[in-house]
């Protein structure tokens, strides 16, 4: 499949991030009387998550016929995709939707052969809009935005997300959380990956992990975080790709010292 612009790639994708914004801002008032379906432990789902995603999935689809459309719904086995695919996530912060908490996203990336080329985060509480394209650099609502300038951990500000997948990980975590809180002045856990990248990107975090997340989780929010000149790693360093595992993010001062400081409080 010919390579696509990231220009006609991002009108499409704004598009279905925002029809697929409005019927969760529709349903929102009664959020609490939506029945919930639970996916996994902790986890859940309900009718909007998927009517989002079917919408997604119809306006890409007319947009770039024969594009693959990779989500947890779709196809949760499949990390990757040859040629041109977008990573969907219509719903990012479920939990946090069905308590009227105001922490969750539409999160939508494009990948070219593995390559991410595009990826928008639509808050659908605030109808905040972040957009990144390759090489073409991060937006909040068209405006560009960058990683914070803070070097000093003592007053970073760090985003983070429990392993509520992973209970068997809570040990682990918890030496983890002990330390980052220990050295810097404060830890933020507001349920939403996709939202917690994009607030890395335009520096109201300076640095993020998790240690268990999925590729719709981060798509989208590791293109915002690179293109705002920050630095998206495995928990090992090496560079993020979207797929299952954990990831650090920050601007590249803060992230390298949180990869350093992780690895201490597991006796690296």
């Amino acid at each position: 499949m010919k390579r696509v612009a990231s220009v006609a790639l991002l009108d499409a994708m704004v598009a279905a991030a925002r029809a697929a914004g409005g019927i969760i801002r529709a349903a929102a008032p009664d959020a609490g009387e939506l029945a919930w379906e639970e996916k996994s432990a902790f986890d859940f789902v309900s009718r909007v998550d998927r009517a989002a995603e079917e919408e997604i999935v119809r306006l890409l689809a007319a947009a770039h016929p024969g594009a693959v459309v990779l989500g947890e719904e779709l196809s949760p086995g499949q990390e990757t995709a040859a040629g041109l695919a977008f990573i969907v996530d219509p719903l990012d912060g479920t939990t946090n939707f069905l308590h009227g908490y105001p922490e969750y996203a539409v999160s939508i990336a494009a990948s070219q052969d593995g390559e991410l080329t595009a990826g928008v985060v639509l808050n659908a509480a605030t109808g905040e809009l972040f957009t990144a394209a390759a090489g073409g650099g991060a937006r909040l609502d068209g405006a560009p935005i960058t990683v914070s300038a803070t070097t000093d951990h003592a007053r970073a500000l760090i985003g983070t997300g429990f392993p509520f997948r992973r209970l068997e990980e809570l040990g682990r975590y918890g030496r983890q959380f002990d330390l980052v809180a220990r050295r810097t002045a404060g830890i933020r856990r507001a349920g939403s990956a996709a939202l917690d990248l994009s607030d890395v990107a335009c520096g109201r975090f300076d640095a993020f992990w998790e240690l268990s997340l999925s590729p719709w989780d981060v798509a989208a929010g590791i293109l915002l975080v690179r293109e705002a000149g920050g630095v998206v790693t495995d928990l090992d360093g090496r560079p993020a790709r979207p797929e299952f595992g954990g990831y650090v993010a920050g601007n590249p001062v803060m992230h390298d010292w949180l990869i350093q400081t992780l690895a201490e409080a597991e006796g690296d």
